[in-house]
């Protein structure tokens, strides 16, 4: 069976003009090869290579724009790591808008200290997730406890104005 094969595969060389047994060099192809014979790379780099998962990723990111929401992303995944762990421990990232990036401090007397360690901390994000990502801060203290209570509400002063 199978020189009955090898028998029509020659017929049909013949048939082209090929003479059986000798190959005819096909056009090259980019990287110096016969285009319709799959090999190996080689030793040298070449496009055809593996790449590194996060290269891939991130140059999908910078053809579709994505590289500063990501970038925005990573502001909040590694706060700890940015500003320290003290610090991290009494602010949290709330917000990252047009390069303002909102803090909010567990007290006062925190979101005083973060006022005055604003221009360090602007340097440490900078160094950590790149130049132009957080421009500004905006940092508030914690929000007051609200007298609000279930879905009806009459404006005015409520409860308070009975303390005396």
């Amino acid at each position: 069976m199978a020189r009955a094969a090898l028998a029509a595969v020659r017929a049909k060389a013949e048939a082209r003009g090929a003479e059986p047994g000798v190959r005819k060099p096909g056009k090259a192809g980019e990287f110096g090869q016969n285009p319709r014979r799959r090999r190996w790379s080689g030793p040298g780099s070449d496009p055809r290579d593996p790449q590194p998962l996060g290269r891939l990723m991130s140059r999908m990111a910078n053809e579709r724009g994505w590289a500063d929401r990501l970038n925005g992303g990573r502001v909040f995944g590694q706060w700890a790591r940015l500003v320290g762990e003290e610090v991290a421990e009494h602010a949290q990232p709330v917000a990252l808008k047009d390069g303002e990036l909102t803090v909010q401090a567990s007290s006062t007397a925190w979101a005083t200290q973060l006022r005055l360690l604003q221009g360090q901390l602007l340097t440490k994000i900078a160094a950590g997730v790149g130049h132009g990502v957080v421009r500004r801060m905006r940092i508030h203290g914690p929000a007051a406890p609200s007298w609000r209570k279930g879905t009806r509400h009459i404006p005015g002063r409520g409860p308070r104005d009975t303390y005396g």
